[in-house]
């Protein structure tokens, strides 16, 4: 890949690594609820389904879902189920500061790893995460510059990479925001309503997303 091309790629996913969606949500009010380190588990969820998202469209899968509106309508319900089932857990949290799931505070030794499979499942049931990857790194991919399937091996890396820079971000800006929302009763309230509407709204949004052509 040629310095012209990276940038190009770089600057393509940072503009949507930008925009607000349920990952950049999901990491925020983990940060604020539960913690760095929380977060950062979040984050490696993402990560693994960003990975396994690009195997998915070197695969062809990507292709399937657009030519099989069934194939896309299931993954688009399941998705949009799991989102709005964050977004109510949210809201029935008995505190602000009592996170997504009861019995996760109890048991440390494991919250990381729900933590973690949250972003997996928040990333991989999103059937329009697939499309962008099947989209994007085919563009970028010069069969006169050797093997395809490595070239799509270090574009992928440097999606995963980017994409994880990026919640690493997120994750410390939440834990900032914490620290002055921390003695704030009626701030974290606020929080956790505005963090469980717009994962709701999300899984609303992609319960009405029509099938890209």
């Amino acid at each position: 890949m040629g310095l012209v091309d990276f940038w190009m790629f770089a600057g393509a996913l940072a503009v949507a690594y930008l925009v607000p969606g349920p990952d950049m949500v999901l990491i925020l009010q983990t940060s604020l609820l539960k913690g760095r380190t929380q977060a950062l588990a979040v984050a490696a969820g993402l990560a693994i389904a960003r990975a396994t998202h690009v195997l998915l469209a070197a695969a062809g899968l990507a292709a399937l879902l657009r030519t099989m509106p069934a194939a896309f309508d299931v993954v688009r319900v399941v998705g949009a189920a799991y989102l709005m089932w964050l977004g109510v857990g949210i809201l029935r949290s008995s505190s602000p500061s009592s996170g997504l799931s009861g019995p996760e505070a109890r048991d440390e030794g494991r919250s990381w790893l729900r933590a973690a499979l949250r972003g997996l499942l928040t990333n991989l049931l999103n059937p329009k995460a697939l499309l962008f990857c099947s989209v994007l790194l085919p563009q970028f991919v010069r069969p006169e510059n050797g093997s395809v399937s490595g070239q799509f091996a270090m574009l992928g890396t440097i999606l995963v990479a980017i994409g994880l820079l990026f919640d690493i971000a997120y994750a410390g800006a939440g834990a900032t925001l914490d620290r002055w929302t921390g003695r704030r009763p009626l701030a974290q309230g606020l929080q956790r309503w505005a963090f469980a509407t717009l994962l709701v709204g999300f899984g609303l949004r992609l319960a009405l997303s029509q099938r890209p052509l």
